[in-house]
């Protein structure tokens, strides 16, 4: 039995049937070692960072699709400089038929380099379904955002819900990681309330030193270190250990009713670690699902 993976009640199947992963422009290698241990058709998310370039994201999709998964590129809309580059991309996607599903993104930037200020902005412009697009992916905050308003995040979400409606695509949710079970059920449950229906895919960080989950919570505002400890049962006094998600995924099962929080499934940040998350999970769904 993996030691990141202890025993511990039961998971429901349907939790972590047709998870999703992400990968950088960079993680190809890393993709090719961690595919035997992933489902075939298993969703994998390929970012739209700034260190990464046109060629890199292109490759990265088209890698996805020849290890016979299914690619879901990011758009960064503050990353785009122009129309001319949005259009590049999606006709890339549609070259390499990787661009059926995309995930839109506003994106890091403080300040848009183009005309897309947020990824309403991408849905709203008609690229995406001219170029094939048939399903796009939006961000939800169940913890919050540290630069934007809670109501901003929730009047953002009813309208992209409802341009992608209007314009008849596919849609679903993926939220930000968190540590705490809790506030993800209250955020479903309103999501729920809001009238949105898309699917959610709850973003769980996967297993990575404590140091690094630190780092990366405190880079997204999800809370404090101290915090960040209790909610995850990590130790501050070992921040050279390694955790993995059991405890959040064994909690939030538990707190999950399908009645009262629609569909849920379950997206890994894999931190760099796409091998490590892929041995993790095929160890948890052998060990802890029923």
């Amino acid at each position: 039995m993996n030691p990141l993976c202890p025993a511990s009640p039961s998971v429901s199947a349907s939790l972590l049937d047709d998870f999703s992963l992400e990968m950088t422009g960079k993680d190809i290698p890393n993709l090719e070692a961690a595919a035997p241990l992933v489902p075939p058709g298993t969703r994998i998310n390929v970012t739209f960072l700034g260190n990464e370039d046109l060629r890199m994201r292109l490759a990265a999709a088209r890698a996805v699709k020849r290890l016979g998964f299914r690619p879901v590129p990011h758009i960064s809309a503050r990353r785009l400089g122009s129309r001319a580059d949005f259009e590049q991309f999606l006709a890339g996607l549609r070259a390499d038929a990787t661009g059926t599903e995309v995930f839109a993104v506003g994106g890091d930037p403080a300040s848009p380099q183009g005309p897309y200020p947020d990824s309403l902005s991408l849905i709203e412009s008609g690229l995406l379904s001219s170029y094939g697009v048939r399903h796009i992916g939006i961000s939800g905050y169940p913890e919050g955002h540290p630069a934007i308003a809670a109501e901003a995040l929730w009047g953002a979400l009813r309208d992209k819900s409802a341009a992608l409606a209007e314009q008849g695509l596919g849609g679903s949710v993926i939220t930000q990681f968190g540590f705490a079970a809790e506030p993800v059920l209250t955020w479903l449950a309103r999501v729920r309330d809001e009238g949105i229906t898309l699917p959610v895919r709850i973003g769980v960080p996967g297993p990575a030193g404590v140091r690094r989950l630190m780092g990366y919570a405190a880079r997204f505002g999800v809370g404090t270190s101290a915090s960040i400890a209790k909610k995850y049962g990590l130790s501050l006094t070992n921040l050279m250990g390694t955790a993995g998600p059991d405890r959040f995924l064994h909690s939030l099962a538990e707190g999950h009713d399908p009645a009262r929080h629609g569909a849920v499934k379950i997206h890994f940040y894999t931190f760099g670690g796409l091998e490590a998350t892929s041995e993790w999970i095929a160890s948890f769904r052998k060990n802890a699902l029923v």
